[in-house]
């Protein structure tokens, strides 16, 4: 395909919204960069907590509207970052939200949970053999934090990433495509460590009354784990503007923000990746520091 642009990254994710707070910086350096950036979404978020009071007819447990609505935030979030390849995983509604581990939501027929790995994977094959990114983005195996859709996300990303290049899996989807390198978000310990300090002396100045901690920062490890980080201090403000066009999920107040839980946390805009495969430039755990890092997703990786 000739005119697919020399770098191209894909990104999973498990709901709306969770983009923009993983990788809205990355994502808005490598599209104005010339990147083809391309997002897939597994679910539409539909049973996720609505802040505004403004939008509580929105709530998942009235009449049931939220997702439509949410993936109009997405759709903004994307024009703030640039980034015009945003899809949902088999066309939006084919997997619902599931809610919190062990909620009731799980049990659903139609629940991401629910789905049948292989069937989901194919989907996600579709995209991979069109766009052929050399580099996807997704969560660690736990999720970041065992929300149910997220460990589900990891588990289609990586399923899909092994099928995409078996060129007997589905030849109708497209030729093989193997993709060079894979990547967790993560979070270093000492780095989230130091903004919350900062937060616990800020706090009185925001519109947040309580801060949250450490623990609810998703896919938060040991330094010595993280491998890559990419500055977005250029693109702090379209990661901003896109965290708060998810208005019902998310409350900003640069530089912090709260999801429905109203307890303050801080809006990262350097972003961090653990790589799991591919490359040969990032020195084993226990003999890294943090000088060691990539600085590009896509360093080390051919047109």
């Amino acid at each position: 395909m000739t005119d697919l642009p020399d770098r191209r990254l894909l990104l999973v994710h498990a709901h709306p919204d969770d983009e923009s707070i993983n990788n809205g910086a990355t994502m808005a350096r490598y599209a104005a960069e010339g990147a083809r950036v391309t997002l897939v979404t597994c679910t539409l978020g539909e049973e996720g907590e609505v802040i505004p009071p403004a939008l509580a007819h929105l709530a998942p447990d009235r009449d049931d509207v939220l997702g439509p609505h949410r993936a109009g935030e997405l759709a903004a979030a994307m024009a703030e970052l640039g980034v015009i390849d945003h899809r949902f995983l088999g066309g939006p509604g084919r997997y619902r939200d599931s809610g919190m581990m062990d909620a009731p939501q799980n049990r659903r027929p139609e629940a991401f949970w629910s789905a049948d790995l292989d069937e989901a994977a194919g989907h996600l094959v579709a995209v991979v053999r069109e766009v052929r990114p050399q580099v996807l983005v997704t969560y660690d195996p736990d999720g970041g934090y065992g929300h149910p859709d997220h460990i589900q996300a990891h588990r289609v990303a990586v399923r899909a990433a092994e099928l995409a290049g078996d060129p007997g899996f589905r030849p109708e989807l497209g030729g093989p495509w193997e993709i060079a390198k894979i990547y967790w978000n993560r979070m270093p310990r000492p780095v989230a460590e130091a903004a919350f300090a900062r937060l616990g002396e800020e706090l009185g100045g925001t519109p947040f009354t309580e801060a949250a901690s450490v623990e609810d920062v998703p896919g938060v490890v040991d330094e010595a784990l993280v491998t890559t980080e990419i500055d977005g201090a250029g693109f702090a403000a379209a990661k901003v503007a896109a965290m708060a066009a998810h208005r019902t999920q998310i409350e900003v107040a640069e530089p912090w923000f709260a999801l429905s839980n109203a307890l303050a946390q801080p809006l990262f805009t350097t972003e961090y990746y653990t790589l799991v495969r591919g490359g040969t430039t990032v020195p084993p755990v226990g003999d890294r520091s943090a000088s060691d890092r990539e600085t590009d997703l896509f360093q080390g990786v051919a047109p």
